[in-house]
């Protein structure tokens, strides 16, 4: 994307001009008139903009010739400065520029967000699901007529560019950011994108797509945390659905699909004060707040599901819960 000073220089360069054939007017009518300073200026701007006023004493010969030059040099010039600076204003470039700019700025004060790469048919459903969560997100997408179809759905974060180029991903906040999620079509573009982001940022959560099963590896090898295929994750749960249906409804209401039952993950520096460094017999959370804890995830980063009573919930553990929403909100306040 082009620098703030990239997108204004023809208003700077109109700018300058104006500047520059009034400085040289009012410079030139006091060397050679002797006006003063409010004479000179006057003198400038009737001459560059021909409306025809009196002078403000009659010219001597130098005078003249100088005002034919001022004339000569301005006649075109002033012209095309005028014109840009009316296309700006008349025609909203410049509402357009300061939008940009805006969305630029707001770009470069998110923190822990998602970058999502790619807005085809994976990446619309993604960048769906993060403005439902809440989740702070920069689109990259390539093509300008997907960009369109992006603003059309109120995409508000987003830059027109290459995922595979290193200053897009730095003007997307990688150094900043908590995940990628990169869903181009290509799966070499892919690995690009995950072994560019990877390089840049050795903390990221980077989430990949792939076409084809040799892909797979190519893209964990370059850095990426999970590879998913799409193909392949619907194949699976179509099969599901013939041989254990009641299973994968009951999965799908745990995912999000009932808004009155919630499966949720909460870390340690979220939990209440309460939880922190206590077993979960101690803290009777489903008699305090009808909500269970069905899972875990300690320090070491293994998961322990359905954890004895005698769990500790220590420093690096996170905790997922189990309930109807307001259970889990009941447990998030716990008073």
């Amino acid at each position: 994307m082009m620098s703030y000073i990239q997108k204004f220089k023809k208003l700077y360069l109109a700018f300058f001009i104006i500047l520059l054939i009034c400085f040289t007017g009012v410079i030139g009518f006091k060397i050679i008139e002797g006006y003063s300073l409010g004479d000179a200026l006057y003198m400038t701007i009737i001459t560059v903009s021909t409306v025809g006023f009196r002078e403000v004493s009659p010219l001597s010969d130098s005078g003249k010739y100088f005002t034919i030059f001022l004339i000569v040099m301005s006649i075109g010039t002033f012209a095309y400065a005028i014109g840009v600076i009316s296309f700006y204003l008349i025609d909203g470039e410049f509402r357009k520029h300061l939008l940009e700019l805006r969305k630029v700025k707001k770009i470069q004060n998110l923190s822990r967000h998602t970058i999502v790469c790619g807005f085809g048919r994976n990446g619309k459903q993604i960048v769906q699901e993060l403005e439902e969560a809440n989740i702070p997100y920069v689109l990259i997408e390539k093509k300008p007529e997907v960009i369109n179809d992006a603003i059309a759905r109120d995409c508000k974060n987003y830059i027109e560019g290459e995922a595979t180029d290193d200053e897009i991903l730095i003007e997307a906040g990688i150094m900043r950011a908590e995940a990628l999620i990169t869903t181009l079509p290509d799966d070499a573009d892919n690995v690009f994108v995950v072994l560019t982001a990877r390089g840049m940022n050795k903390n990221l959560l980077i989430i990949s797509r792939a076409s084809k099963d040799t892909s797979d590896k190519k893209l964990k090898m370059a850095g990426a945390n999970n590879v998913v295929m799409p193909d392949k994750v619907g194949g699976t749960h179509m099969a599901s659905l013939v041989i254990k249906p009641d299973v994968v409804e009951f999965l799908n209401i745990l995912s999000g699909q009932d808004d009155n039952i919630s499966l949720e993950e909460i870390s340690y520096d979220s939990l209440p004060m309460e939880f922190k460094n206590r077993t979960i017999k101690e803290l009777h959370v489903r008699k305090r707040s009808g909500a269970n804890i069905v899972g875990l995830k300690n320090k070491e980063g293994q998961y322990i599901l359905n954890p004895t009573p005698d769990e500790l919930i220590c420093e690096g553990t996170k905790v997922f819960v189990l309930g109807m929403k307001e259970q889990i909100e009941k447990l998030l306040k716990w008073d």
